[in-house]
């Protein structure tokens, strides 16, 4: 969808922002690009709507040229999202919502039932915000209405430069967690720059690490925190990528422990030595009991089963994981399915998180599966 080939831009005074700059980025993909500030990745991404012209090398978006396209018709193409946000003071939600489409020649009455849909898309009930002002808004509402006009064309490509910087941390997460679902949904191709390399991981299908106007290394979030391409790579993203790599290492059910289970109209068994996972009649997870619970009590299961508090579906990140037992305080966390109603797949313990850490390295590392990695098992010495 969008191709560079050896794109340079040198400035002037001598100064070059971009070098020999040759990548690509797929049709549907989320491509973040982070680095220092200066290194080049706000201009590559503006030359990309000729917000920048190139000086050498060429920009093609879905196989065309951009040198050949008239630039203001280029960029009615390519929705553009901006840290500042830069919504009309003068217009309503709704109209800059619409601003787009009205230049592109659809009827007012078509543009803003469109740019109402967009703003429900990203969680501004148009009833309720369309006909207030920006000066009305909160930085994160402003942000999404900003979001919302960079659809309202339904362009093939979205640029964003640093779009939540100026967002408060907790509103940022937010903004983050809404922008992910929404690109689920829409699956846009987009160049997101940002400095941070805690966002870039957490939103990047792939992430493109600048140097000084080169890229360093171009390749997905985990394989830059497990197999940094070079020492500049390293420092960039940190000692602790250890810890960040688990915000993009999914829990897989070859992560898991088989844990004693019981089930609610079970008797109380005699032989828990800990505890035990208690489920349903049909194997969705109820709660736990404990093994003292087991031998003191009487009657059956139902009777003394504990809510479960610490739990997960499969495929949340072991980051979540790792923070769900600190929160609950807990030795385990039970993990169930995603797309059925519960049913019980495990528990992740400590250890087996570890364990799924060390073979994602190892994986990426020699490029084959996870399932097919073996560690030493810190659980079984």
């Amino acid at each position: 969808m969008i191709r560079f080939e050896h794109v340079t831009k040198r400035y002037a005074d001598g100064t070059i922002a971009v070098d020999d700059l040759s990548f690509e980025v797929a049709e549907g993909e989320l491509v973040t690009l982070v680095g220092p500030s200066g290194c080049g990745k706000t201009t590559t991404m503006k030359m990309v709507n000729r917000l920048i012209e190139p000086t050498g090398g060429r920009i093609y978006v879905d196989g065309e040229d951009i040198a050949t396209v008239d630039p203001v018709q280029l960029r009615r193409r390519i929705g553009y999202v901006i840290q500042q946000v830069g919504l009309f003071p003068h217009k309503t939600v709704l109209e800059n919502t619409a601003t787009v489409p009205h230049l592109l020649g659809v009827k007012k009455a078509k543009a803003h039932e469109r740019a109402a849909e967009l703003l429900d898309l990203v969680g501004l009930d148009p009833k309720t915000y369309g006909s207030r002002y920006p000066e009305q808004l909160s930085g994160g509402q402003r942000q999404r209405v900003g979001v919302a006009r960079a659809l309202a064309a339904d362009p093939p490509v979205l640029l964003m430069d640093e779009p939540f910087g100026a967002v408060d941390p907790v509103v940022r997460e937010r903004l983050q967690n809404e922008f992910l679902k929404l690109q689920s949904q829409v699956r846009k191709t987009v160049l997101f720059v940002t400095h941070d390399i805690e966002e870039a991981v957490r939103l990047g299908d792939r992430i493109a690490v600048y140097g000084q106007g080169s890229i360093e290394q171009f390749d997905a979030p985990a394989a830059v925190l497990g197999a940094p391409a070079t020492d500049y790579v390293a420092d960039f993203v940190g000692a602790d990528r250890g810890l960040k790599r688990l915000s993009v290492t999914p829990i897989e059910e070859s992560d898991l422990d088989q844990p004693p289970v019981v089930h609610l109209d079970d008797p109380l068994p005699a032989d828990i030595a800990r505890w035990a996972v208690v489920l349903d009649g049909e194997d969705n997870l109820h709660g736990w009991i404990s093994g003292e619970q087991a031998r003191l009590g009487t009657g059956t299961v139902r009777e003394h089963a504990r809510r479960m508090e610490a739990w997960l579906p499969v495929g949340a990140s072991l980051k979540q994981a790792f923070a769900t037992m600190l929160q609950h305080d807990a030795g385990w966390i039970a993990v169930i399915d995603r797309e059925e109603r519960g049913r019980f797949l495990g528990v992740l313990t400590p250890a087996r998180l570890h364990e799924a850490l060390r073979r994602s390295i190892d994986a990426d590392a020699h490029a084959v599966p996870r399932t097919e990695v073996t560690v030493d098992s810190v659980s079984s010495r």
